[in-house]
């Protein structure tokens, strides 16, 4: 089971070792295409659009992870899209090298809920909490940092 991971979940930010750690069977880095923001809650949120969008593609040996990332990421599939506040999408994720890896699970966010929430666009597509990280991008503009 693969979900997408752009935010806090990401390895190296600080819900991985709560969520993820121990529980992935493979990390790679990957893209897919959609709008990122910064929101004034301290995380991001990623929206339907045009720019890549980078982060992780995590597996897992099953779907038992589902259930703690949707509680998470307050998403249930049976309440509204505006009563939740991520919803569960499938994505296409793409090899850093542009190749098609096929789909995924990935949580989303409309435009009116990163609007209420403060969201300002992350234009490099790369969020992190970590500042060696940002000082990376801004030096190198290399997404994501290969050491980070």
């Amino acid at each position: 089971m693969r979900v997408f991971v752009y935010g806090t979940l990401k390895p190296g930010e600080r819900n991985y070792p709560i969520y993820c750690q121990n529980k992935v069977i493979e990390e790679i880095r990957v893209y897919t295409y959609g709008e990122l923001y910064h929101l004034n809650l301290g995380y991001p949120g990623m929206t339907i659009g045009t720019r890549q969008v980078h982060g992780y593609l995590l597996v897992f040996a099953d779907e038992s992870v589902l259930e703690p990332l949707d509680r998470l990421e307050d998403y249930h599939p049976l309440r509204s899209p505006q009563d939740n506040q991520y919803l569960r999408e499938v994505l296409t994720v793409y090899s850093l090298t542009g190749e098609l890896l096929g789909e995924t699970w990935g949580y989303r966010m409309t435009l009116e809920k990163v609007q209420q929430f403060g969201g300002q666009l992350v234009a490099s597509g790369w969020w992190t909490e970590n500042p060696k990280n940002h000082q990376l991008i801004e030096q190198t503009e290399e997404f994501p940092p290969q050491d980070g």
